[in-house]
């Protein structure tokens, strides 16, 4: 097997489910809503027609990590993610300790599927929640309530060893206070993981509209930091350090999919609007299928996959993507694997400047970002791939 600077990492197939019950107004996710049933059977034939196309261009891989990610998983029967599994199974080996994730909302009907999705081979799901209070669930365009919320996540910890939940902050009106307290209540209820996102105004959404109409305020620089500093605060004083500049576990209980993301490694994109990273020959490849579902179903069923965009990655364009997702993690990223890439040493000067002014440090064979450094993350990267 051709060997890559990453090759460690391991090897992930994330599948994407597009399909949602309702469009939130701050999302700007590949995800779609059908008003009749949709056709599971069609798509089951057309994910295991794609996982076999891909397992035939980078054969041999044993999978580390399966992420089912949308839209939302958790509107396919349990079948179907059986069926997913048994053709990833099929195309590749899988590790016997593979982490095997799905996003699931917290409504209770969802809820009810929980065994089902473990019977089929889920080892951990990753829920919806996004606010504790239901004025701003509401706002934010969720289904379910809190009581609804934090009863699916009881459920996912009766049935899962392993779960994690997703809140937004930095949500209109939202005080430093207010978010320390709600961050509290959610650490009794997470256990091991907790995705902490600041909600962003993304273009296309319907916050955008409203934004730019003056009916939502998001709150300011100033007011937007205070939310990131009591983030780290409160989740460091509670044993749920940051690993990741959203992401916040106990030591050993991180993402296993999302850190092979992260570090670099390699995966599969499979269904409507899937990226992947594929490694073959001398060469990583970035790939994505095509976005509209019922479109993307006939591609495969026409050509065998539904991609639609193929780039081979320059060795300067894998540095900067090396670099881009690696210094989002706590652990930073090993310049020499830098330098495997691309054939350059990162920038000493630059390197030495932004240690300078505090943004980052030198720990042994690691480059960290520091805790001063993640909130302006973007011009860190921005400077040392320059």
């Amino acid at each position: 097997m051709i060997d890559h600077p990453t090759r460690d990492v391991g090897f992930g197939v994330y599948v994407h489910w597009p399909f949602c019950a309702s469009k939130c107004p701050y999302c700007d996710f590949n995800s779609h809503v059908r008003h009749s049933p949709v056709d599971q059977e069609r798509f089951v034939a057309a994910f295991r027609r794609e996982i076999a196309h891909t397992a035939a261009r980078i054969p041999g891989r044993t999978v580390t990590s399966i992420f089912f990610g949308g839209g939302t998983p958790s509107l396919m029967r349990p079948q179907t993610v059986g069926a997913i599994l048994d053709a990833i199974g099929g195309a590749w080996a899988v590790d016997p300790g593979a982490e095997v994730t799905l996003e699931a909302n917290p409504t209770s009907v969802e809820a009810e599927r929980f065994r089902g999705y473990r019977d089929a081979g889920i080892n951990r799901v990753s829920l919806g929640v996004q606010a504790l209070n239901d004025p701003d669930l509401r706002r934010l365009g969720r289904m379910h309530s809190v009581a609804e919320a934090l009863a699916a996540v009881k459920v996912a910890a009766s049935i899962f060893e392993r779960y994690s939940f997703d809140l937004i902050y930095a949500r209109p009106g939202q005080t430093p206070e207010a978010w320390a307290a709600e961050l509290r209540e959610a650490i009794g209820h997470a256990v091991e993981h907790l995705s902490l996102y600041q909600l962003t105004i993304e273009p296309g959404t319907w916050f955008e509209r409203l934004f730019a109409a003056g009916k939502i305020a998001v709150p300011d620089e100033d007011t937007a930091r205070a939310l990131y500093d009591v983030t780290q605060e409160v989740c460091e004083a509670h044993g749920l350090p940051a690993y990741e500049i959203s992401n916040h576990a106990r030591p050993g209980a991180e993402s296993r999919h999302n850190l092979l993301y992260w570090r670099y490694g390699e995966y599969a994109g499979i269904g409507p609007g899937a990226h992947g990273r594929l490694v073959t020959g001398n060469a990583r490849i970035a790939t994505a299928t095509e976005k509209h579902p019922e479109t993307w179903a006939e591609r495969v069923e026409r050509d065998g996959h539904g991609v639609v965009e193929e780039e081979i990655l320059t060795a300067d364009a894998e540095g900067d993507e090396f670099l881009l997702m690696g210094l989002r993690l706590k652990e930073g990223i090993d310049p020499r694997r830098y330098e495997a890439f691309t054939g350059r040493s990162l920038d000493e000067r630059r390197v030495r400047n932004l240690e300078e002014e505090g943004l980052v440090r030198r720990e042994g064979d690691r480059l960290r970002v520091t805790r001063e450094g993640f909130p302006v993350l973007n011009a860190v990267i921005a400077e040392l791939a320059a």
